[in-house]
């Protein structure tokens, strides 16, 4: 049938072993997280979030960010499972930073060229460290964590090490790198997108977008001794006058107006012969659940093209390792698993299959919708995000209204 002949699946493709990782690349690794972290998502969360402690000592936030990164689990996970110990007003404050992840997502679905702009600035810094000496020297020394500000270079040096940052750390991070090394905010975002194992495109992008005030017009974040300080627990203590407390928000154009989200199409999934799994969606269970079974699977490479620079090793790996692993959990439902290298191979295989008909996990603004813009497959898209990214048309604010729905939703309870 299709030209693919039906065999029993063979084992998962062999690929590179994983580094030692602060984090296992894995749905089962990413389940016990969510449980052990479920307690501590009311009230402790909520008093100790903004506080970094240093590498090892994060009780109050969840690092699971690696995790819903890839959808080894989904934010529906967790808010199920948050919600099942918590009351939405016990544990408000952690729900609402799963929406924002999910804000950032729909935001830039709705306004792509975004994303396109970020990508062109990049170069253009590119180039501009190529032939400003100055400025290549402080963006050398910023990645290699040699600035001289202390608590700066340990964030680089840490994220370099570990693939991992407090979240109040990297706005701090951001803000200096902005406003007071004066950097090019797209090559911090590069930085940070090059090594966190959480590297979102829509998640990074728009938020050093935000810290630099071109998110929300005018208003930018700024890093303080006194706020680091207090925050840090005095681990440390910046010098007066060593970062730019008065720095002004940068200037740029304003927001392209939004197109319309992507729809949810009616799909039969029982029509459909072939599965592209990629890392942007991990959990495909949710295809397979509703009827889709292949023939053949087609496993995408995390794409290298991600950033002009070399992805670090520690990203890769754990993207691939987390791949592999899925491969592995889901093997008896995959038929035949085909690796694919980039999205020349994928498009060749797709091709290859005649007749036959591919689906994958809708893949949103980023480097794999890029690499899959030219294989011909349906997208499916999450009912869960086909309900909360129509809502991402303006502030956060605005959109945070809907949180209350969007959780009678998730949680299967009639809205009125």
């Amino acid at each position: 049938m299709y030209g693919i002949t039906l065999e029993a699946p063979p084992p998962p493709p062999t690929l590179p072993p994983v580094t030692d990782h602060p984090f296992h690349p894995s749905r089962e690794a990413a389940v016990a997280a969510l449980s052990e972290f479920v307690p501590r998502a009311g009230r402790t969360y909520a008093e100790g979030r903004n506080v970094d402690h240093g590498p090892g000592r994060r009780d109050a936030v969840s690092q699971l960010s690696p995790y819903l990164r890839h959808r080894l689990i989904t934010e529906e996970d967790v808010l199920r499972a948050v919600l099942d110990r918590h009351t939405p007003d016990a544990a408000s404050r952690f729900v609402t930073e799963v929406f924002w992840r999910t804000y950032w997502k729909g935001w830039l679905e709705m306004r792509p060229s975004v994303w396109t702009a970020y990508r062109a600035g990049l170069g253009r810094a590119r180039n501009d460290v190529q032939t400003q000496s100055g400025l290549r020297g402080r963006w050398e020394d910023a990645c290699a964590g040699e600035t001289g500000i202390d608590c700066f270079d340990a964030w680089a040096r840490e994220l370099a090490e570990t693939g991992y940052l407090h979240n109040h750390a990297r706005m701090w991070f951001a803000s200096i790198w902005i406003f007071t090394l004066g950097l090019p905010w797209e090559l911090g975002a590069d930085f940070f997108l090059r090594h966190l194992l959480d590297g979102d495109p829509a998640s990074n992008t728009l938020s050093w977008r935000w810290v630099a005030g071109l998110q929300t017009r005018g208003k930018h974040y700024v890093a303080t001794a006194e706020n680091i300080a207090e925050y840090t627990g005095g681990r440390f203590r910046p010098a007066p006058g060593e970062l730019h407390e008065d720095a002004a928000s940068l200037d740029g154009p304003p927001h392209p107006d939004p197109i319309a989200a992507p729809e949810r199409a009616r799909i039969d999934l029982r029509d459909y012969s072939a599965l592209i799994l990629h890392i942007d969606d991990l959990s495909p269970d949710w295809l397979l659940d509703d009827g889709l079974t292949p023939l053949v699977t087609f496993v995408l490479a995390p794409p290298e093209d991600a950033t002009p620079l070399r992805m670090s090793d520690r990203v890769q790996d754990f993207r691939r390792a987390a791949l592999e692993s899925t491969v592995r959990r889901l093997s008896s439902r995959l038929g035949r698993v085909v690796p694919c290298a980039d999205a020349g191979a994928l498009k060749a295989a797709v091709a290859d299959l005649g007749a036959a008909r591919a689906v994958t996990p809708h893949a949103p603004v980023g480097p794999v919708a890029e690499a899959l813009a030219e294989v011909p497959t349906e997208r499916a898209l999450r009912p869960y995000d086909a309900r909360a990214w129509p809502h991402a048309t303006a502030g956060f604010f605005k959109f945070r209204k809907h949180i209350p729905a969007l959780l009678a939703a998730t949680r299967g309870i009639e809205v009125v």
